[in-house]
């Protein structure tokens, strides 16, 4: 968790800043599933996911998603919807691969690693639309190796971070800036060791064209909002405006991902190479990337915008003002689903990274190894695996 009494000083917000609601969610699975990009089949490299456990390998937008999860990850009972990322490996200077373990933030009790998520508000009266049924979208491109062509002053050139904690202390000056700002965050894997770990930044677009819950590529419905960023102050809290094509403002989702680095800095290369490589084999880090399918229940969400006016956060106000039901940790921590792709991805030294994968430095975008010259499991699932709840 941010300092907040600094974020809003930063940001210049400290009387009009309006809300955001901030939980953790547990690790519901580690597997190679993409609903979205590669429905049907298993995805080419392995991801994080958190949520309700009706998570699969096809979700249908027509899916009722909230009768059909009968748990959830997420502190708030009624959230069942999925979020998912890449996974860090750390690359042992023998050429072998572990997963990086990921623990909990700051001030979210004891989740089971997963994720810190937060449905942000932009700091004026402009009404915030809930997400309809059906709706999902995706930030970033797993096959970026150098940083895009952006305006460097733009929210999404300042959407995709990693924080590099210089101590484990919450009141450490690393820790004093907005998630996405200031001196300690990088576009790029940090090229140094951490000894407070790594926390991944991952801001979704905040703007709708207010028809289409999804399109071809994920993204095309959605839109960054405009303005000039505050390199101080990052976007979290930033009050930029629509553009006229996306004009429904919808909440920011805003993921932090805490990956536990200095557990491997005694194997650390000695030879000043970066030995943090993400699943889809990229160790530059600027194909970081997440995905998002809503699945909230009903009417859930809206009255959290609408009654969930506590800049800082917290679960229980959410629970007080917009009557939103709180889970325990051992609750959240209960729901999780059994890995269905037979392969070993994490908990020992791995000859490769999953799937076929082959780390790719750039500059040029990745290319995707063929099926017919991968030797991992196959990217082509049964129909029973495919059709299982």
């Amino acid at each position: 968790m941010v300092l907040w009494t600094s974020l809003l000083a930063i940001a210049g917000l400290a009387s009009s800043a309006r809300a955001l609601i901030r939980f953790p969610c547990s690790q519901l699975v580690t597997e190679r599933f993409d609903p979205l990009v590669t429905p049907g089949v298993v995805s080419p490299h392995l991801h994080q996911i958190i949520g309700g456990n009706a998570f699969n390998l096809t979700m249908d937008p027509s899916l009722d998603l909230p009768n059909l999860a009968t748990c959830t990850t997420c502190r708030f009972k009624e959230n069942k919807s999925n979020y998912w990322t890449a996974v860090m490996y750390f690359k042992h200077p023998n050429g072998s691969y572990i997963r990086v373990p990921q623990i909990e933030n700051a001030f979210v009790g004891l989740p089971h690693g997963g994720m810190t998520v937060y449905y942000i508000q932009p700091p004026t009266n402009e009404k915030v639309t809930a997400f309809p049924k059906g709706f999902r979208m995706i930030t970033g491109d797993p096959m970026r190796r150098s940083r895009p062509a952006l305006d460097p002053t733009s929210p999404e050139a300042w959407s995709l971070t990693f924080r590099c904690w210089e101590s484990k202390d919450f009141g450490d000056p690393s820790n004093s800036f907005p998630p996405g700002g200031g001196p300690y965050d990088t576009f790029e894997l940090p090229k140094k060791k951490c000894p407070g770990g790594i926390r991944s930044n991952t801001f979704f677009p905040s703007c709708w064209d207010g028809k289409n819950t999804d399109t071809p590529d994920h993204s095309s419905h959605v839109s960054f909002m405009q303005g000039t960023v505050n390199p101080n102050a990052g976007i979290i809290l930033m009050d930029g405006a629509c553009p006229s094509t996306h004009p429904v403002r919808i909440p920011m989702v805003f993921l932090e991902t805490v990956w536990d680095t200095p557990k491997f800095h005694d194997v650390w290369p000695t030879d000043g190479s970066q030995p943090l490589v993400l699943s889809m084999g990229d160790p530059t880090g600027f194909g970081h990337h997440g995905d998002y399918l809503f699945g909230w229940e009903g009417d859930a969400l809206q009255r959290a915008m609408d009654n969930c006016v506590d800049i800082f956060g917290q679960p229980e106000t959410c629970r007080d003002q917009g009557g939103l039901t709180l889970q325990t940790d051992e609750e959240m921590n209960s729901c999780s689903k059994s890995v269905q792709v037979e392969e070993v991805t994490e908990g020992t030294y791995l000859k490769e990274l999953p799937g076929c994968n082959p780390v790719q430095y750039g500059p040029a975008s990745a290319t995707l190894i063929p099926d017919s010259q991968c030797a991992a499991v196959s990217t082509t699932i049964p129909l029973a695996i495919a059709t299982a709840t």
